[in-house]
């Protein structure tokens, strides 16, 4: 599992069918690049917010049924229109972003759940709409296991949000365990870390096993797809319990035998569990 937002995204990867790789390539793109603009470069916090704005604009221009200016946003349109797709998500991308620009703590939990709201769900809603899935059971799903991936790329990124003023880790959290932000920029784990760390892996766990069934209800190459990314993220979870959540010095990877180890429980969904661990699928 990557560092990026979107590192995780299908993105014409082999199970995804041929005809909507056009559609996840356009979402993918406009996502990719309003984060970029959000947390790359050099840009002064007003340049970023306002290139932004020309992105709700050009949304604006597609809603309304008018061409959009931007070459991406054309792409884009043209594949919401063939896949009759919600415009809502991608604004809330967009509200997301703009947060990240503004934002750089979060006093609770609470806080932390509406930004995943807005910057992962979206995503998944989206996919789920390509597939022609609107079930709000399945919905429900696809927001939990979304927002459990987000905060897992949370956990693996402490050191590096950090480097980028931002700290995801609620507040009144680390109030409550005594861990003070020096600790972080030191690249402490001593003290009360762990169990600081041990309750935001288990509270993320619960949230992707709660999501991890739709997995197994999605039949054929979208199935496949989620029980992947779902693995990927509970491999991740179990690297940062078995460190004591030291991502200071053990950031989690996954490496070949991990993906490896999660087609192999992909392609057998429904067979018997052989080991002990947090596994969700």
């Amino acid at each position: 599992m990557s560092v990026g937002h979107y590192e995780n995204f299908p993105v014409g990867s082999i199970p995804v069918p041929r005809r909507l790789r056009r559609a996840v390539h356009a979402i993918y793109h406009f996502a990719r690049y309003a984060d970029d603009v959000a947390d790359e470069g050099e840009q002064r916090p007003e340049e970023r917010l306002a290139e932004l704005a020309r992105l709700e604009a050009e949304l604006d221009c597609i809603k309304r049924g008018d061409t959009p200016a931007m070459p991406m946003m054309q792409t884009l349109a043209r594949e919401i229109a063939a896949h009759q797709l919600p415009l809502q998500p991608f604004y809330d991308l967009l509200s997301a972003f703009r947060q990240d620009v503004t934002k750089t703590r979060y006093a609770s939990f609470a806080e932390v759940m509406d930004y995943c709201r807005r910057s992962a769900n979206p995503v998944g809603r989206l996919i789920l709409a390509l597939y022609g899935v609107h079930d709000t059971r399945h919905l429900a799903m696809a927001d939990g296991i979304c927002s459990a991936l987000q905060l897992i790329n949370f956990l693996q990124d402490v050191a590096i949000d950090w480097k980028k003023d931002r700290v995801y880790l609620p507040q009144d959290d680390l109030e409550r365990f005594r861990i003070r932000e020096a600790q972080i920029a030191n690249g402490d784990s001593s003290g009360l870390w762990r169990p600081m760390m041990a309750k935001q892996i288990e509270r993320t766990r619960k949230m992707l096993q709660a999501g991890a069934p739709l997995g197994k209800v999605l039949k054929g190459r979208l199935g496949l797809e989620l029980r992947l990314i779902i693995l990927g993220g509970d491999r991740i979870l179990k690297k940062l319990h078995d460190s004591g959540g030291d991502v200071f010095h053990h950031r989690p990877v996954l490496t070949w035998k991990d993906w490896l180890y999660m087609l192999w429980r992909a392609l057998r969904p429904n067979g018997r569990r052989t080991e002990r661990s947090c596994h969700t699928c």
